[in-house]
């Protein structure tokens, strides 16, 4: 499938008004009654400000969603939008996200914005994964364009480290106002670079969750069946 929509970046900002138009044509895949997965970031930001504003429209109704971070929990608090668990609803039927890279079969990386956990749970229970990026989150290579973030739980995160290194990364603790960034989970982030890109994701998915310590990855493989690409010259969509 491909669908193309010309962008009007004449006022705003042109980054802005590109995610905008993007979350917008995400969210045409949302119905009423439908439980959905609210992913982290800015343009995930976008498309669940959308969602809030055609509930309160009535262009929508009786949807209920499950943010992927306490960001975006207050953020759909704000806009009006039911909440549940996975506790409540054990499938969701749509998860729309952001991702930090796209190859070409739409595996994809998150993490950079520090809600990885969360976000692979609730998309590992959703039915349709939609992914929104622009145009420079494309890549032949995972991990050529981002590191990989690898959560980790605090005890031990420097074997943790070593063990990463055994994979071909060169791990990195990510820091904050001079301290280890702490997840909503309490856990640290390593951000794993790999020289070129991964050669064998699937491999590399493997090994990474085998070393203890690991509580997950930023590897998101075979899980995505939908992305929104924009780009200055208008709106794609690629599908599995």
């Amino acid at each position: 499938m491909s669908n193309e929509k010309k962008v009007n970046n004449s006022t705003g900002d042109p980054m802005a008004a590109l995610k905008r138009q993007a979350a917008d044509k995400a969210v045409e895949w949302v119905e009423s009654g439908m439980v959905l997965g609210l992913g982290s970031g800015s343009t995930a930001a976008f498309a669940t400000q959308r969602i809030g504003q055609m509930l309160r429209d009535g262009a929508l109704c009786d949807v209920v969603a499950i943010p992927t971070s306490d960001e975006t929990e207050a953020l759909a608090r704000r806009e009006g939008i039911p909440l549940v668990s996975l506790d409540d609803r054990s499938r969701v039927d749509l998860t729309i996200d952001g991702a930090d890279e796209v190859d070409g079969a739409l595996n994809v990386v998150k993490g950079l914005g520090g809600y990885l956990l969360r976000e692979k749970i609730v998309a590992r229970a959703t039915d349709h994964e939609l992914i929104i990026v622009d145009d420079r989150k494309l890549v032949q290579r995972l991990g050529s364009r981002s590191p990989v973030p690898v959560e980790v739980v605090q005890f031990g995160w420097k074997q943790s480290r070593t063990m990463l290194c055994q994979t071909g990364a060169r791990p990195v603790v990510r820091m904050r106002q001079g301290r280890p960034y702490v997840t909503d989970e309490g856990n640290y982030i390593l951000d794993c670079h790999y020289d070129g890109g991964i050669n064998d994701p699937q491999a590399t998915a493997v090994a990474v969750k085998q070393i203890p310590g690991v509580v997950e990855h930023g590897l998101f493989l075979g899980m995505v069946q939908t992305v929104v690409i924009a780009s200055l010259k208008g709106i794609q969509v690629r599908e599995t």
